[in-house]
């Protein structure tokens, strides 16, 4: 079996099998394809150990971060170890491979104080009634609130909210549910979204597809309507992961730099929660790490705003 064609194979067994998301079966694909333009479309037991290092040698001296360094290391060895498993080669050449390990670093958290007068003033703009301002208001108010990453941000319906008791239902890594609260501030920012925001946005696409409808009726189908979807994007369709990451880098943007994507509010509210005495074991709960491990980084982060401060003010720092 040729490399494409096992990786074809390999991408199937992790999706239906594994039940991995969408997102890491692209990368594992995105890893082996990078491989396979290195070493050619080869008999899967051609491959060995020294073409590996090749590889990764090759990416080293195109720049590639530690990080893609030892990703792409990861997803050689899980691919080489289902080869094996599934009989398409005698030896696992890539036991041996060695990867840089991924380098340590602190994620950007913004201050409570930056975070809090920045939905104010989103809250002022979305006071004056316009759908995008009030969505776009709900939208990170609920993404500090809750600490959710922004692909569960964009695949909440409407059945996923629970007004009455401050839940929302996500669906997070591995297919796992869980049910996070959010706070006051959000809740007035989603209700006025969902009463005053989403409405108007959900008709602009439904007066969108009635014309088409009239155009060509045999062109569109129902599926093509907003649904439940409950962030809707400028046209009324749902919103999309890229919008949020437009959105959070024009609000954020100015306050903590360039580079700054959804995840630096979920680093935030991390953080934040920790500084204001939640336990290590709430907080991974709320954000859906599988390993306890992921969620202490966030403990280094408060660390580090301590020493900071603690420099800052004592007279004999």
């Amino acid at each position: 079996m040729r490399m494409s064609e096992a990786t074809d194979a390999f991408a199937a067994h992790v999706s239906d099998v594994r039940r991995l998301s969408p997102a890491t079966t692209k990368a594992y694909r995105a890893d082996l394809a990078d491989l396979i333009s290195v070493v050619g479309d080869v008999e899967v037991r051609d491959v060995q150990l020294e073409h590996l290092r090749e590889w990764l040698w090759v990416a080293t001296q195109r720049g590639d971060a530690r990080s893609t360094l030892a990703r792409r290391a990861a997803a050689a060895r899980g691919f080489f170890a289902w080869a094996l498993e599934t009989g398409h080669i005698p030896v696992d050449p890539s036991l041996r491979l060695i990867a840089p390990k991924r380098a340590k670093t602190l994620p950007k958290v913004a201050s409570a104080d930056a975070v809090s007068d920045l939905l104010d003033r989103l809250g002022h703009a979305a006071a004056q009634g316009d759908p995008i301002a009030l969505r776009d208001h709900a939208a990170l108010e609920l993404l500090y609130a809750t600490g959710v990453r922004v692909s569960e941000l964009c695949g909440l319906d409407l059945g996923d909210i629970d007004r009455e008791r401050r839940t929302v239902r996500v669906v997070g890594k591995g297919s796992k549910e869980r049910v996070v609260p959010f706070g006051g501030s959000a809740a007035r920012a989603l209700d006025a979204y969902l009463v005053r925001g989403r409405p108007v946005l959900r008709d602009r696409r439904l007066d969108a597809l009635a014309a088409a409808r009239a155009s060509e009726p045999a062109g569109v189908t129902d599926a093509a309507t907003p649904g439940d979807a409950v962030f809707l994007g400028v046209r009324g369709g749902r919103m999309g992961s890229r919008a949020v990451y437009d959105l959070v880098a024009r609000a954020l943007g100015p306050i903590m730099g360039g580079g700054v994507g959804p995840h630096a509010l979920r680093h935030s509210a991390a953080t934040h929660l920790l500084d204001g005495g939640a336990d290590l074991r709430t907080v991974q709960e709320l954000l859906g790490h599988a390993s306890l491990g992921t969620t202490q980084i966030y403990t280094h982060v408060s660390a580090e705003r301590l020493a900071a401060t603690y420099r800052l003010a004592h007279p004999r720092a």
